[in-house]
């Protein structure tokens, strides 16, 4: 797989957007980051996964997919080796990540949406 191909296929997930973080395209769904091209090197990508999926992912080809070095490799964050990357397995990996954040914004929407309201409704202590 090369770098266009990993662009266009996550460019095509709904309402993705692409833009750069230290110095390296990436790509966000309302505006938070789940997949990032030329991380660490120019050869690779990085998805933003859970736990539990990349432990999935990397067991099942571990020549392509491995945790990211440190905390965020903890989280989840897997890099993907584009020179060996299968086009059907990179799909599955970034359409998870994409659900992975967007379902976290969208639920985290709701929650602030929820606070206003409960804001709103508290009475006030007249003097």
């Amino acid at each position: 797989m090369t770098p266009g191909e990993f662009r266009k296929l996550a460019l095509s997930l709904p309402d993705t957007e692409e833009r750069a973080h230290q110095n390296h395209p990436d790509f966000r769904v309302a505006g938070k980051i789940f997949a990032t091209l030329g991380y660490p090197k120019a050869d690779w990508a990085m998805v933003k996964l859970y736990p539990a999926q990349q432990q999935a992912v990397v067991a099942a080809d571990p020549k392509t997919f491995a945790p990211v070095k440190g905390a965020w490799g903890k989280k989840g964050c897997t890099n993907v080796l584009l020179a060996s990357a299968n086009k059907k397995k990179v799909r599955e990996a970034l359409s998870a990540a994409w659900r992975n954040v967007s379902v976290h914004e969208a639920l985290r929407s709701i929650e602030k949406t929820e606070l206003a309201k409960k804001r709103r409704r508290r009475p006030t202590n007249a003097v």
